[in-house]
């Protein structure tokens, strides 16, 4: 569990609250409405809670301790020295205000003290993605060739980053 600013709490989920399957269904509806089907590499609830990938969210506490999900990131190990980031996703209502930033620094975090010396992920090519590929880019991640079971796609932008 870590606490990234006073009124936000990132901690490991187990993906048995609602709130979430809801939250990554908006994910999957916006994937499906913005690259065709054979390039939606999300991952439903029953792939996030397989061995081997740890998930997060990210919640809003207010003044009275009720929490809001305002976002999630998952981490996928591909080998001893290699994870892929997935699942990572905020409130529509609330982008812009550095969640995102916050979640990829947990989870950057999160790999390195799991061994991780690189982790990579695949994103979309479509202006859709601008705006997550612009920070992948000002967070260290750097354009790479397809890995793991990817191959090459159209609509998928590759990066990586050293840890």
């Amino acid at each position: 569990m870590s606490i990234l600013a006073p009124e936000l709490l990132i901690r490991l989920d187990d993906l048995s609250d609602p709130r979430i399957a809801a939250f990554l269904e908006e994910h999957m509806q916006d994937m499906r409405a913005a690259s065709p089907p054979e390039s939606v590499h999300a991952l439903d609830l029953a792939a996030l809670r397989k061995p081997g990938i740890s998930f997060w969210s990210a919640w809003f506490l207010d003044e009275s301790g009720a929490e809001t999900l305002v976002g999630t990131a998952a981490l996928k190990r591909l080998n001893d020295n290699h994870a892929e980031l997935k699942s990572m996703r905020t409130a529509a209502a609330l982008r812009g205000r550095g969640l995102a930033r916050a979640m990829l620094a947990h989870v950057l975090s999160q790999a390195r003290l799991q061994g991780f010396s690189r982790l990579s992920l695949e994103t979309g090519t479509q202006d859709f993605f601008a705006p997550a590929r612009g920070l992948y880019q000002r967070e260290g991640f750097l354009p790479c060739a397809p890995f793991g079971s990817y191959g090459e796609d159209p609509y998928s932008f590759f990066m990586s980053i050293e840890l």
